[in-house]
């Protein structure tokens, strides 16, 4: 499939791990030109170093998602000098715990860095996606958008808002073109779940093998996903073969959610 993506910017959240890894790596292959942010310098380098390159115009941008000020400023800026096709916000979850266990400041924090970064993002690019009359955002949240996860009581909260964000955006954004949705990874083979399986392991007592095995069990494809599918997932939302989907959640998760 012909995915006509060749050409276009996107700029990818996290984007030196995990899920936003794998996004950057598969547009390059797409013939996109990727801008990768985060906050530490080596590691962007070196992941745009391992990207595909076809006479491609790749970027670093170094940005803290703990400092959503310093982050717009760093991300206006470089808008105003190159247009962004598509957005990815993508950034690692809240820490795990019970929602009535969580202080406030740990809810602030996470509101920070996933809304209120996103919303610096969107403004950033908007305007220029407004003038070519077409554009995509896609966030990378989570399946607890549907069906809350136990132990991850912020991540929960905060997802939820990040998806009625994007709904509202969707809604308003259609008239210029542009494309809001979301993508609900389920248990990525990531660096995050990798941590998950090691706390449950420490507080269960269980091997990280039994607990791993555990929780494959409970997904009816009897697997992790590996975040290359999520990115195949991504590429789709971003081609214009998804140009009349828009405000929509779209779990990747092995048909673990027992939700519709």
């Amino acid at each position: 499939m012909d995915l006509d993506l060749s050409g276009k910017r996107i700029l990818v959240g996290g984007s030196t791990a995990g899920i936003g890894k794998a996004i950057a790596h598969a547009f390059a292959k797409e013939g996109v030109n990727v801008t990768l942010i985060a906050r530490d310098q080596s590691k962007l380098e070196s992941t745009k170093n391992e990207l595909h390159n076809d006479n491609q115009d790749h970027h670093i941008l170094v940005a803290d998602f703990c400092h959503p000020e310093s982050l717009r400023d760093i991300v206006i800026d470089y808008c105003a000098k190159n247009t962004v096709d598509i957005l990815i916000n993508n950034t690692g979850g809240p820490s795990p715990g019970a929602a009535h266990e969580a202080l406030g400041k740990d809810y602030m924090t996470a509101f920070q860095q996933h809304l209120i970064c996103n919303q610096y993002l969107a403004q950033a690019v908007i305007p220029k996606m407004k003038d070519q009359n077409e554009g995509r955002i896609i966030n990378i949240i989570s399946t607890s958008v549907r069906q809350p996860i136990p132990n991850l009581g912020i991540s929960n909260t905060i997802r939820g808002a990040v998806a009625s964000w994007s709904k509202t955006l969707s809604k308003e954004l259609g008239p210029f073109g542009i494309t809001v949705n979301n993508i609900l990874p389920g248990a990525t083979m990531t660096g995050r779940l990798k941590g998950l399986i090691q706390n449950k392991s420490k507080a269960s007592g269980k091997s990280m093998d039994e607990v791993s095995d555990e929780m494959q069990a409970q997904i009816p494809a009897r697997r992790f996903a590996e975040p290359e599918e999520v990115a195949d997932a991504v590429l789709f939302l971003a081609s214009k073969k998804a140009a009349y989907i828009s405000g929509v959640n779209l779990p990747v998760d092995g048909g673990r959610l027992d939700c519709i």
